[in-house]
């Protein structure tokens, strides 16, 4: 059943029943499976499906979770729900998440740092911005090119920086797709980028927002990559 699937680890554990099937419960109820504890897993959708082996995983309070295409199977709104519910639940939790994904979408919203692979070998590290922004070679030109860079790219990488700005205000963290309307939708050809406290932090310029959003161009007479 759905219950004794989520207090797997901690049975292999050791861990007494009654404890065990409580701290299962508590992320069965998390995940948004209440009422489903008796189900088999075969009976239940995909996605729920998936819901199961993620409080299976988190009722262990295991340091490091290894998630190998977790949520590759889906169809894409299950799928971006299941993202929303990781994101949710790291929020809270602060745990290390090794997440392996062939989807550079699902990379770019989910992970605060991203290790590109070739042959085994990482060709690049860093946050989404970075890579995005400043791709290590071709090879990275070229896996990141077909990307929607407008909803990707946020504020805080293309600002400069200033005490004083007019214009309307964003968080640094704003697309630049959701800037490039505000500024449109004020009128204006400069933005003021705020941090929480709502205190200026940059600009944003228009133009700099659109130049933003084309691809980056490969280097020209370089092999494309071996």
């Amino acid at each position: 059943t759905v219950a004794q699937n989520a207090a797997y680890g901690l049975t292999v554990q050791g861990i007494a029943e009654g404890e065990a099937t409580e701290r299962a419960q508590r992320w069965i109820d998390r995940v948004g499976l209440g009422g489903f504890e008796n189900h088999y897993p075969a009976q239940l959708s995909g996605g729920m499906q998936q819901r199961v082996g993620l409080a299976r995983a988190l009722a262990t309070d295991a340091p490091i979770l290894l998630m190998d295409e977790a949520f590759s199977a889906l169809d894409p709104l299950i799928r971006t729900d299941m993202q929303d519910i990781l994101l949710d639940l790291q929020e809270e939790l602060h745990k290390t998440i090794v997440f392996i994904t062939h989807d550079l979408d699902e990379a770019l919203r989910i992970g605060d740092q991203i290790s590109i692979l070739r042959d085994g070998e990482v060709i690049q590290q860093g946050d989404p911005q970075d890579i995005i922004m400043r791709p290590a070679d071709d090879y990275i030109s070229d896996f990141i090119k077909d990307i929607n860079r407008g909803r990707v790219i946020e504020v805080r990488s293309v600002m400069s920086k200033a005490a004083r700005a007019t214009g309307p205000k964003m968080a640094a963290n704003t697309a630049i797709e959701d800037a490039l309307q505000s500024l449109a939708a004020a009128g204006k050809d400069t933005g003021s980028v705020v941090d929480e406290d709502g205190k200026t932090i940059g600009k944003i310029e228009l133009n700099a927002a659109i130049s933003a959003m084309a691809r980056p161009e490969r280097g020209k007479g370089t092999p494309r990559y071996k």
